[in-house]
């Protein structure tokens, strides 16, 4: 690996760790405002769509660092 791609796998790492805090963070969130009796649909919904578009963030930079292997 050359210095360029270290630099980079570190920053994807780096990327990869804050938006696993964060998609944690928003499953916390969305538990305890389903736990709650009045909750806020509308705010549950989005936190909902923020948190599958980290997930799909996050699957993106996974396969950025992981080669593509065919077996």
């Amino acid at each position: 690996m050359t210095i360029r791609q270290d630099i980079d796998a570190e920053a994807i790492e780096a990327k990869l760790s804050e938006l696993r805090l964060e998609h944690r963070d928003l499953d916390d969130a969305i538990a305890a405002l389903n736990d709650g009796a009045a909750g806020n649909h509308l705010q549950l919904q989005r936190m909902k769509k923020r948190k599958l578009m980290l997930r799909d963030q996050i699957s993106q930079l996974e396969s950025m660092i992981l080669p593509d292997i065919i077996a």
